[in-house]
């Protein structure tokens, strides 16, 4: 025994010595985790063989141990914290010896590189890691960068701070169309920290925004933070409640809250919407508050130039703002009124299947008497009547083939049902009359004709669709009934776009913009999981980076754009038609959408590889793909090494020793509280990648054991491991940003600067404390 401490705990000082130790030796941090784990694997078996350590573990055969049982309380929540008057037995901290533990150690990390790195559940999530870092390092080779920080310096410049708010904004932009904190931190210190330091900008603000700005994408979906954390979570959610359910003695999770416990990498990004959001604002409102105290330290800067044709006052207001909530609030309205709605009259042969109760009923004394602990009584018997209704009507209904008159009644019910205009003509038409009403916007000068044209086009579009297309035309005869008036409405459209691209703000905003609608509405909208997103992602980065270097060296982008165009029509044709041409019977109008939307494909990847070979000639594709492999690489292996970590902590009852630890508190907003707090410590020493890997999956199945929302919980931990880019001295953004930064600008500057940002993560980490609807509320009102 060393000074008194239990020898779980004695090892488990050596494994962070251990750790410490390796990331500090200046190995690759890659290597220096899995390298911690075999050196203090050899110590603490070296001392266990030698005697030295002893643990001392409850007796779990004494009398005393079994009246503890015998009174109700679980085995499994029964430890020295708990009861430390119990008898104990002095075992070695290797029950059965090193040899066995290292065995079983060579074959659960063999298992787990099989589950969570070759051919597990969680690869196909792990894989948009990839798909997402090559889409952040090719825009960020895409110099867009350079052109949103010059847009915006136009648009905030002229206002108290104008120049730190406008960093605020490029970095959450930069965070949902790159998510990588080194490439953001190390662009805008070299674009932006010159430019606030010769217009006089305090060192302190400009490099304290600037490194917190460029950490917005650890928690601003896409965020690789949230994929890596998603991954785990889900597991260690399962199975902490399967066990929670265990011990309250119900069969599992599903009986014991009623309903299922998962979680998605897709639901934590749009759980993360509103707090990356919320802590752009907060910077942006500290730099402007910190401007209008002080300022000499933050002066305004007048506006170089304009990025369009000047307009007035009225003429702002009525087209970027009154028309605009004039055409979605009328959407909104007319699909209240069932004028806009769905169009779907597809309906079973078979009838639906009954509903259950609320809750199960069925089940043991305990488990009912810890459901109602956990729903409440009144749930409890609203459920007990639910379930005896449905036992009076003979059991839940099954699901029965219709006969023909009730297969057509409901046919004919759901046709009367439906909304004379359907949602997706409308969505595209709001679009395309928002572009119209922009364009008019941006140049008040130029001719309307052919806005207004394009506004009619519009309109004959929605009169032919409630005039001559009904829920049962096919879509090749709606396409066809809509082709007159569409061609009109795209002319406007055409003139509308050509206009816009010459407001050097939308030009520099809109396309990236329109990646980031992409992949993030996929993925919020329930659409589609991470990966399919992270590759659309991926592909768009790369023919928007091609077009950039065409245009830039007087190239034609035609193909780019035509391609960008063939994939709105795949998914146009995709959704309106029936493209399973292996069915029995194919209709010719299904075989010609079908061979559209394969010419469309086909054309599409043609630009997904032309861009390549552009990205190629230009130089910029081979150093994404290295830059790619590196950051993969990097993150891969610290999750091999991690659980060579975690499998040496588990061999010596380490895991177990501080789960019981955290258990012991009665309170879980305590347990929870003390595992923040050990996070943001953890901060200032470890990497975000070593937190998740080692810290959260021993503590995970304690704070995801609980009654609190996971989604709160993941969001709650993803944010405090922003900060780890923060907090000196081994703050990852820190490093970045003095490695660009002039002579001029000293590390005391850097850490003084920050000093203020890291105050605003723990207020925003207080306000998601203490308002936990900020993470809740647009999963709930997103379906998934």
């Amino acid at each position: 025994m060393f000074f008194g401490l239990d020898g779980v705990e004695v090892s488990l000082i050596i494994v962070l010595f251990c750790l410490f130790g390796g990331i500090l030796s200046g190995f690759p941090v890659a290597f220096a985790i899995g390298g911690a784990g075999i050196i203090s694997f050899g110590i603490i078996a070296a001392l266990d063989s030698a005697g030295v350590l002893i643990h001392h573990a409850i007796d779990t055969s004494s009398d005393a141990f079994h009246a503890v049982v015998n009174s109700g309380i679980h085995r499994d929540t029964i430890s020295i914290f708990r009861y430390p008057d119990l008898p104990l037995l002095a075992e070695p901290v290797f029950p059965n010896g090193w040899e066995h533990a290292m065995t079983r150690n060579v074959s659960f990390i063999v298992n787990r590189m099989n589950e969570r790195v070759l051919a597990g559940a969680s690869i196909e999530t792990l894989l948009a890691v990839i798909m997402f870092v090559m889409m952040g390092i090719t825009l960020e080779r895409s110099k867009i960068a350079d052109d949103l920080l010059t847009s915006m310096a136009r648009v905030f410049g002229p206002m108290p701070g104008g120049l730190a708010v406008s960093v605020v904004v490029v970095g959450a932009f930069l965070a949902a169309s790159t998510g990588i904190v080194g490439a953001t931190v190390v662009t805008m210190g070299l674009l932006a920290l010159p430019t606030m330091l010769r217009n006089n900008y305090s060192p302190e603000l400009a490099t304290g925004v600037i490194a917190a700005s460029g950490t917005l994408g650890q928690i601003i979906p896409p965020s690789i933070v949230i994929v890596l954390l998603g991954t785990l979570a889900g597991d260690l959610y399962s199975n902490a409640q399967e066990a929670r359910a265990s011990t309250a003695g119900c069969s599992d999770a599903l009986t014991y809250l009623g309903k299922p416990a998962v979680i998605s990498v897709g639901t934590l990004f749009q759980a993360a919407l509103l707090p990356g959001i919320m802590l752009a604002l907060l910077y942006a409102l500290y730099a402007f508050g910190y401007a209008v105290l002080n300022p000499d330290k933050a002066p305004a800067v007048p506006s170089t130039g304009s990025s369009g044709e000047p307009i007035t006052k009225s003429e702002g207001l009525t087209w970027f703002l009154m028309v605009p909530v004039a055409i979605i609030g009328g959407a909104i309205m007319l699909g209240n009124l069932n004028v806009i709605g769905s169009q779907d009259v597809t309906v079973s042969s078979y009838s639906d299947t009954g509903t259950g109760a609320s809750l199960r009923t069925n089940v043991s004394e305990k488990c009912q008497v810890s459901m109602i602990e956990l729903h409440g009584q009144e749930a409890w018997d609203a459920a007990a009547a639910e379930q005896a209704t449905i036992s009076a009507a003979g059991g839940v209904a099954q699901s029965v083939k219709l006969s023909d008159d009730e297969w057509a009644t409901a046919k004919a019910a759901k046709i009367a049902a439906a909304a004379p205009i359907g949602t997706g003509i409308t969505v595209l038409m709001v679009l395309m009359a928002l572009t119209l009403a922009m364009a008019r916007g941006i140049s008040p000068s130029s001719d309307p004709k052919p806005l207004i044209l394009g506004a009619i086009g519009l309109l004959l579009v929605a009169m032919v669709d409630v005039v001559l297309i009904s829920p049962t035309t096919s879509p090749g005869v709606s396409v066809l009934l809509w082709a007159a008036p569409f061609v009109l409405a795209l002319w406007g459209a055409r003139e509308a776009v050509v206009r816009l691209s010459r407001n050097e703000l939308i030009r520099v905003v809109f396309p990236p913009l329109i990646l980031i609608v992409a992949v993030l509405g996929s993925i919020l909208g329930g659409i589609t999981n991470p990966t399919p997103a992270a590759a659309l992602g991926a592909g768009g980065a790369i023919m928007l980076a091609a077009f950039r270097k065409l245009r830039d060296s007087g190239g034609n982008g035609k193909i780019i754009l035509m391609s960008a165009f063939a994939i709105v029509v795949c998914i146009l044709v995709g959704v309106n038609f029936d493209l399973r041409i292996n069915k029995e019977v194919v209709s010719f109008e299904n075989w010609v959408a079908f061979g559209v939307a394969y010419a469309a494909y086909m054309f599409a990847l043609f630009g997904l590889l032309y861009g390549c070979w552009v990205l190629f000639k230009t130089g910029v594709l081979s150093p994404v793909v290295r830059e790619t492999a590196k950051v993969t690489s990097m993150v891969f292996t610290i999750l091999i090494g991690s659980q060579l970590l975690n499998l040496v902590v588990i061999s010596f009852g380490g895991e177990h020793y501080i789960q019981q630890f955290l258990r012991s508190f009665d309170n879980e907003m305590t347990v929870f509280l003390i595992v923040m707090l050990v996070l943001f410590v953890l901060g200032f020493v470890l990497d975000f990648l070593e937190i998740i890997y080692i810290v959260i999956p021993i503590v995970g199945p304690v704070i995801y054991g609980g009654s609190f929302d996971p989604k709160w919980v993941t969001i709650m931990i993803a944010v405090n491991l922003q900060t780890s880019f923060l907090t000196p001295p081994f703050g990852f953004a820190l490093f970045y940003l003095r490695g660009v930064a002039p002579p001029s600008v000293t590390t005391a500057h850097i850490y003084r600067g920050i000093i203020p940002f890291v105050m605003i993560q723990v207020a925003g980490l207080m306000l998601l404390w203490f308002f936990p609807v900020i993470v809740t509320i647009v999963p709930a009102l997103i379906p998934n």
